[in-house]
């Protein structure tokens, strides 16, 4: 340090003064520590004494700079020195809650605890944020008008008024050996750092990288994680110290190493930000084998029996019976929480420390003293006063720059309250009315500024008998609970506000003037009580008064820990009563002055320096808020000039007259008889009155003047240490083990110091009074000797009641404490006063927290206050703004869960920010032994702050749950302190054989799970069938029959038709292209043609043009011109594996393939022939085609699954045919019918019903290509209109496009004449689950123009078997079943009813098709399965597909998936697996036959399933679960990475609410999934790949995020 051979108190004041301001600047951010270095070796150059400089010895601690032993006065003992530096160190300028000024868990201790994590300095692996989420908006515009109307004190504080030296820093080379070796070995015992730090073996800090400068910027982040890669490294020697710190982490790390095994992306690189076109993606596997589920068999439950009474009648005796056995479940099983059998309740620890003393005895107060000249009333002892002592002061107010403002003597303040009593009363109204009556309640509006017009309207209200309730003054609409504060009024019914007229200018007004209506206040009117609007009551008019009675004299506001606002009642007699007791207990004398800093209006400030003042005639020197930030020593000065008796400060007033008390050298505070400190309850209190005495006690200050007090609004004055006689010894202090205190159990703290509470006691219990200490939670059970609970009173000096609040009041006001057997021990009421405590030797009282400030954790308490304490001694200086830090829990799975929330300073550097972060979670874990769940930074003056600066908790918490709170750094971890979910399924190896599950299911008289289609039999175009085997046959004999029938119509974006085709021009066109493939392209028959069109007529043309020329047409979605190097590889790929021959396309396609842009991501020499078939001379083909058998090979039908999987199956012409027989029955299509078509044209069913449908039928397809919608969306339903169609299909992403897009807009498509009515099923062709909601949203939204509810439907295909379930025109509606989401996990159903937890709601995937055949088998045993069981969908239908087309020819593969048989029961019939899991109910409702109707479920696809902790997941259950946590959340995919489960979310608001998404990601999959989210990815819209049939393609997704490819927002690890 510069300052070590500079002596500071020889230094010139200028000079000390310019040290203080430096100091200032660096506490509050304003310098950096080099410049501050810099600036203080140049100001004490001239005169540094040089010395030979020794290194320090090992357990010399060099004093702080602005050294506290001033010339006079012992020198500071070495403990008294250190507690002064550590309340330095860290009260820094303000901090957020008055009860905080602040004794910090030891710095010490945090240090030590930091010690022993010193290896793994970023253990954890940074975030990764995109640096434009790093906008900070500046400070200056974000602070708001600074107010000193408050009750609750003070955060941010002004520069001018904090003088705060830097905290020195501690140097680990300067303890003692043995501290140090102690503290490495003192091993925390429920966990260590690397349990909240390290989950993947280890990372290395990386060095910083620079965002090269570019016109583009890459965006990287400063930090990327960089993991050891692969396994086997960890078994190569590494240097010792590694070693160690490694083994430790995996030793303690919560994850088990193997996980441990992939590195994490870097996930950082620029990719194009436009979703740009729908694309199929492949991995480079092209044939994928099914993965194989479980299935149990459960029975269902059903209820018990119900007790019957003997004298029932018979019919009711009949009807009991009959309900006896309920069909379903009853619902009081479902509605109950069933926490009990999810959560994994952790085995109680047997060394918990429990209370082992006896019952406590209730403490008694010394006898109330009855004293002779007491008066009747508080209004007494002002009239008598104002009358006989009228020049005697009792209240001076000083100004802004800490000068006397004015006297009020009582004489004055007696005259004006009379006139404003009487003018309440009588002059309010016109002449005859009166507004206000005795009992009414007045709101008290005054600045803190401005205690003289508070006293008047205080005494004024008394005197009238109105009940004066006072609150903050309102700043702004936007005031951080202020509904709350109008919740208060209304309740108490107050319409009326008194205001002085300065204060009544400065309220928010409306643009005409008035005064704002506050949100959530009553319509107020608004009075002013200068003295120059009030009246002079006539000579004979006197107030009215009573002696002291139970009726309310006034009511004082309490905000609670939820925000809420309630108004505490105390009537006049307790009024009276608690001023007597605090004139006993403080031995208060006539006439005696007082210091008060304390806010007037509410708590101490109100009790003592306005009440109690008055009774004992008492000269109040009132220091408003703002003199305090302007000068901190003002209240000393004032105790000096005035000789003051009291002084009424807070721990913060303490502490900024120490840090400013070296300019005052002659100040004396010898006359104080009691400094009376208000929040001396508060455990962190203890330093700052130490520190301060060790300063002034060469200020004449009495050791024995200290007087901490513990109050709240109910109990209002619990205990007051008592003013000492000189001499006598100090009170002892109590050295408490964190450890206990978290079990409520006290125990002196001997082994581990790091984590000891030392607190001091509030001296004794009030007069008159009677204390007990009882349980917090549950019945108020008295506690043991050693064990902490809330302390009770019983006094008339309390308060009676929650105004207007009876529930809440009896519960706090009219406690009966019961012993250990729950006998009530007598009659009398206690209040409760939400202090925890206990009762030390000598009835000394300690306190130890507030209930307000408790976080119960895992069945431990553990206090607010002590661990932001403990987070502002992790060196906050770099990293926290002005101490700003909030601590609160949100309930997240069946347990409290810790958050800190902090303000970070301006210009705080990403990586100081997050090693602050994960040092305050190895602090918190050594010290405390809790786990934090999310920390987070947000920017500085963002948080919402109380009327006096502190940070409002409630309104924190509320803004984190609703993601406002915009933080700008977040770390979450879920995995150290999730301690208590349900144990990983182990699956049993399956010991019931598929027989024994049938025969069960006989003897349970449960039916086979198997549903059928109605018989395919000979239809009416039986000449058709006979004749035209093949569809090539059914063109031809259309073109003869019935040439000019229209069979297609394409319609372009602005509905008008583009090309049409009849009969007999699609049969020339056809004609024209087989003769093409002949010529041009030497084809032989059974050679693989690849179709390569837009959505439209030119390729069902080119399709049947390949059939009549005998090869095998594989239709291929054409490449995206503008997004080549996404698409075309896919399409490479499709030829390659189909062994393509030839390609069909269009001209401009042609070129596409040909390009430059093409040669950049695929070889386009080696393409096989390409015919373009635009233009082809009229030629036919010198004989059309007819294949030898129907098993021949019709078409290939290639598809990217969702998984990426690219597989490709055989179709025969006998499926095709059958497939198209199938359609036509169940849609009862023929030559009449027209039907419209929105959909790709690819493969699965969009293709047969594009292609094959028509032709086969005879109907008109009106084609509609999805790409048009995306110019004109509302095409499709103005053409459902044009056309007056009844049948359409479209895709899912058509569906969400019209939701999305023109759902608010159906008042203006009914002006358009958009009419649905017409039609009678809307089919969505898929092949997965069906998305019940968005076919709800898209019924309901458009119902209003037309659509009926029940035409909405879904089909479901598979590879295996395109068309499986398709919702004809006849037969039952689908119907919707719920299930039990955590059954489905366990490979079960359990049918619940709807809106039970947890329940997950499916639709039928449409009616089964004519000649489909599909059982529920169990995939294990491949057994069939009973009724309303899970498992995989097996298939048998004359449609099936061959098998795959591969290019391996993997033969027990087509085996396995398309010719497979039962294991048992039906052991002949060939099925094919779908590889989807779902289940077969058989429903209430009937077919056209008159059986009853068996409906399939499909639950999801068995590939897709993610694995996790031995529970089988659907992906897209957590994806609505995830897009419902916030209102940014567009769309969402999930993957598994190494165990991890890795969310990935497009935001679609504003980059500042990117990381608000992560804890509410994390917490929505917790609480409903029981899943902790291992990364969370946030990225821009339209990132997430999703294919033609809007599936979302996941194993894509995953391969972008591994590879570095999605330029994410920001990526959270969760730790």
């Amino acid at each position: 340090m510069a300052d070590r051979g500079v002596d500071l108190s020889a230094l010139p004041k200028e000079v000390r003064d310019q040290l203080a301001e430096l100091d200032l600047e660096l506490s509050e951010g304003d310098i950096t520590q080099k410049g501050y270095e810099k600036k203080k070796i140049k100001l004490l150059a001239p005169y540094i004494i040089h010395t030979p400089v020794e290194p320090p010895r090992q357990n010399d601690r060099q004093p702080p700079a602005p050294s506290s032993s001033s010339s006079h006065g012992p020198p500071p003992s070495s403990s008294s020195r250190y507690r002064e530096r550590r309340s330095r160190k860290t009260h820094r300028s303000g901090g957020t809650r008055d009860d905080r000024y602040r004794s910090d868990i030891h710095t010490e201790a945090v240090q030590a605890a930091l010690a022993k994590h010193k290896e793994e300095k970023m253990a954890l692996p940074m975030p990764t944020k995109r640096r434009s989420t790093y906008v900070q908006s500046p400070i200056e515009t974000r602070t708001p008008p600074d107010s000193s109307s408050g009750s609750e004190d003070e955060t941010s504080v002004r520069r001018q008024s904090s003088l705060v030296p830097p905290p020195p820093v501690v140097n680990p080379n300067q303890q003692s050996p043995d501290s140090w070796i102690n503290r490495t070995v003192q091993g925390s015992s429920t966990s260590s750092s690397a349990s909240s730090t390290l989950s993947h073996g280890e990372a290395k800090p990386q060095p910083h990288r620079q965002p090269k400068s570019q016109p583009q910027p890459q965006y990287k982040p400063q930090y990327q994680p960089l993991y050891q890669p692969h396994y086997q490294q960890q078994h190569q020697p590494q240097p010792s110290a590694h070693t160690a710190a490694v083994t430790d982490m995996l030793a303690h790390s919560r994850i088990a190493p193997s996980e441990n095994s992939a590195p994490p992306p870097d996930v950082t690189a620029v990719a194009p930000p436009s979703r740009g076109p729908r694309v199929d993606l492949t991995n480079n596997a092209v044939v994928r084998g099914m993965s194989r589920g479980q299935s149990r068999s459960s029975m269902m439950e059903t209820a018990d029996g119900v007790p019957v009474n003997s004298r029932v009648s018979t019919k009711i005796q009949q009807l009991l019976n009959t309900l006896k056995r309920p069909k379903r479940p009853p619902l009081s099983e479902f509605f109950t929480d069933d926490a009990e059998e999810i959560v994994e309740v952790p085995e109680p620890d047997p060394n918990t420390p429990k209370p082992e003393g006896r019952q406590i005895i209730p403490v008694k107060g010394e006898p109330l003293g009855v004293v002779s000249n007491w008066p009747p009333a508080l209004q007494a002892a002002l009239a008598r006063w104002g009358s006989t002592q009228g020049k005697s002061p009792a209240l001076t107010a000083l100004d802004i720059t800490g000068k006397t403002l004015y006297t009020l003597t009582y004489g004055k303040l007696w005259s004006r309250s009379v006139k404003l009593a009487y003018t309440l009363l009588n002059k309010l109204g016109t002449k005859n009315e009166q507004i206000l009556k005795p009992g009414d309640k007045v709101a008290l509006v005054y600045p803190n500024s401005d205690p003289g017009m508070f006293w008047v309207a205080f005494y004024g209200c008394l005197l009238a008998e109105v009940i004066p309730v006072p609150i903050e003054v309102p700043l702004s609409r936007k005031d951080a609970g202020i509904c709350q504060v109008g919740f208060l009024l209304g309740s108490c019914g107050v319409g009326l506000a008194l205001t002085s007229e300065i204060c009544l200018k400065g309220l928010p007004k409306t643009p005409t003037g008035e005064i704002l209506q506050f949100k959530g206040w009553p319509r107020l009117k608004w009075v002013v009580t200068d003295s120059k609007y009030l009246t002079k009551p006539s000579k004979e008019w006197q107030p009215h008064i009573p002696t002291a009675n139970t009726d309310p004299a006034y009511i004082e506001y309490k905000a609670s820990k939820d925000g809420t606002v309630v108004g505490v009642a105390v009537s006049k007699v307790a009024m009276l009563t608690h001023c007597q007791a605090l004139t006993q207990a403080c031995n208060y004398c006539e006439g005696e002055t007082l210091v008060n800093v304390l806010d007037f209006k509410k708590d101490m400030g109100l009790w003592h320096g306005v009440l109690t003042a008055v009774m004992n005639r008492i000269h109040t020197i009132s220091v408003p808020y703002a003199v305090m930030k302007a000068c901190p020593l003002s209240w000393v000065q004032r105790v000096h000039i005035h000789k003051a008796r009291i002084a009424l400060v807070k721990c913060r007033d303490l502490h900024w007259a120490m840090m400013a008390h070296r300019d005052q050298r002659d100040t004396s505070l010898a006359s104080l008889h009691m400094l009376i400190v208000a929040d001396g309850a508060n455990p962190w209190s203890v330093s700052s009155c130490d520190a301060f005495l060790n300063v002034f006690q060469s200020h004449g200050l009495k050791p024995e003047a200290v007087c901490p007090c513990a109050t709240s609004p109910e109990a209002m004055t619990v205990a007051i240490r008592r003013p000492g006689v000189p001499g006598t010894p100090l009170p002892a202090r109590a050295i408490l083990s964190m450890g206990g205190l978290s079990h409520s159990v006290i125990r002196v703290n001997t082994e581990d110091k790091n984590s000891a509470l030392t607190v001091q006691d509030v001296g004794h219990v009030m007069p008159g009074a009677l204390m007990c200490i009882v349980r917090p939670d549950g019945p108020p059970q008295l506690c043991k000797t050693d064990e902490i609970g809330e302390i009770i009173i019983n006094s008339r000096a309390g308060g009676n009641m929650y105004y207007g609040l009876p529930g809440l009041t009896k519960n706090t006001f009219e406690v009966i404490p019961v012993n250990a057997n729950g006998v009530p021990i007598g009659e009398i009421p206690f209040v409760r006063s939400g202090l925890l405590g206990f009762v030390g030797p000598g009835s000394l009282i300690f306190v130890v927290g507030k209930i307000e400030g408790l976080l119960m954790v895992s069945g431990r308490r553990h206090n607010a206050d002590d661990l932001v304490a403990t987070a502002l001694a992790v060196e906050p200086v770099k990293t926290v703004y002005r101490g700003r830090i909030a601590v609160f829990s949100v309930t997240v799975f069946y347990d409290e869960r810790v958050v800190i929330v902090a303000e970070q300073r301006p210009g705080a550097s990403e990586e100081d920010s997050f090693q602050w972060m994960s040092r305050v979670l190895q602090a918190i874990d050594s010290i405390h032994q809790v786990g934090l769940y999310c920390l987070a930074l947000v920017p500085a003056n963002t948080l919402p702050k109380t009327p006096l600066g502190g940070i409002h908790t409630s309104d924190t918490k509320q803004f984190f749950l609703d993601g406002n709170l915009h933080p700008c750094n977040i770390l979450m971890c879920p995995h150290t302190c999730v301690t208590n979910l349900p144990k990983p399924r182990q699956k049993q190896p399956v010991g019931v054989g598929p027989a024994s599950v049938m025969v069960g299911n006989l003897v349970a008289g449960k039916r086979i799970a198997q549903a059928v289609g109605r018989d395919l039999g000979m239809i009416e175009d039986q000449d058709l069938v006979r004749k035209h085997q093949y569809l090539t046959e059914a063109l031809q004999w259309r073109a003869q029959t019935d040439a000019d029938h229209v069979l297609f119509v394409l319609l372009n974006a602005k509905g008008v038709t583009v090309s049409t085709a009849t009969c007999v021009q699609l049969h020339k066109r056809a004609e024209k292209i087989a003769a093409a493939l002949t010529e041009k392209g030497s084809i032989n028959t059974g050679e693989n043609v690849v179709l390569l069109y837009p959505p439209g007529i030119d390729l069902i043309a080119a399709f049947y043009g390949c059939l009549y020329a005998g090869c095998v047409p594989v239709n291929v979605r054409p490449p995206h011109p503008q997004n080549l190097a996404a698409t075309l590889p896919t399409v490479r790929m499709i030829i390659d594996v189909s062994k393509a021959a030839c390609i069909l396309t269009t001209q401009s396609l042609m070129r596409t393939m040909r390009s430059k842009e093409a040669a950049a991501s695929v070889n386009i020499k080696t393409w096989p022939t390409i015919i373009d078939t635009d233009d082809l001379p009229r030629r036919r083909p010198p004989q059309i085609y007819k294949p030898p058998t129907a098993e021949m090979i019709a078409y290939l039908d290639f598809s990217v699954s969702t998984t990426g999987m690219l597989t490709g199956v055989k179709i025969s012409h006998a499926a095709v045919s059958a497939i198209c027989r199938s359609i036509k029955l169940q849609c009862e299509l023929y030559s009449s019918r027209q039907i419209a078509i929105c959909l790709d044209p690819y493969c699965g069913l969009g293709f047969v019903l594009w292609c094959l449908a028509s032709v086969y039928s005879g109907h008109q397809s009106v084609l509609i290509p999805p790409f048009e919608l995306e110019s004109c969306l509302s095409l499709w339903l103005s053409t459902l209109t044009q056309y007056r169609i009844r049948d359409t299909f479209c895709s899912y992403s058509v569906m969400e496009l019209c939701t999305k897009g023109l759902g608010t807009q159906t008042e203006l498509l009914k002006a358009r004449g958009v009419n649905l009515s017409c039609v009678r099923s809307c089919v969505v062709i898929a092949e997965e689950r069906p998305r019940l909601a968005l076919s709800h949203s898209f019924s309901k939204l458009f119902k209003d123009i037309g659509l009926s509810s029940r035409a909405v439907s879904t089909a479901f295909g598979s590879r295996v078997n395109l068309a499986v379930c398709l919702q004809g025109t006849t037969g039952p509606d689908p119907c919707t079943v719920y299930v039990d989401m955590k059954s489905l996990r366990h490979d079960r159903v359990r049918l619940v009813e709807r809106g039970a937890p947890q329940s997950l709601p499916l639709m039928e995937s449409g009616k089964i098709l004519p000649g489909v055949r599909v059982i529920i088998v169990n995939p294990e045993t491949r057994g069939p399965l009973g009724d309303s069981h899970l498992g995989e969908i097996w298939v048998n239908s004359p449609h099936n597909a061959s098998g795959y087309y591969t290019i391996y020819g993997e033969e027990s593969l087509q085996a396995n998936h398309f010719n497979t048989k039962l294991s048992f029961g039906d052991p002949q019939t060939l099925w094919a697996r779908t590889g989807y899991l779902g289940f077969v109910k058989r429903t209430e409702l009937l077919e056209a036959n008159g059986d009853r109707h068996d409906a399939l479920f499909v639950v999801g696809s068995l590939d897709e399933t993610l694995e996790l902790r031995g529970l089988r997941y659907h992906p897209i259950d957590i994806e609505i679960s995830v897009s419902r946590a916030h209102r940014s959340i567009a769309e969402s995919a999930v993957f598994t990475w190494t165990n991890l489960l890795v969310v990935v979310s497009e935001l679609c608001g504003s980059e500042q609410d990117a990381l608000d998404l992560v804890p509410l990601i994390t917490n929505v999959v917790l609480e409903e999934h029981h899943l902790i989210v291992g990364v969370v990815v946030i990225v821009d819209p339209g990132v997430i790949p999703i294919n033609s049939r809007g599936e979302k393609q996941r194993m894509h997704l995953r391969d972008s995020f591994l590879a570095d490819q999605l330029d994410p927002i920001y990526v959270a690890y969760n730790m």
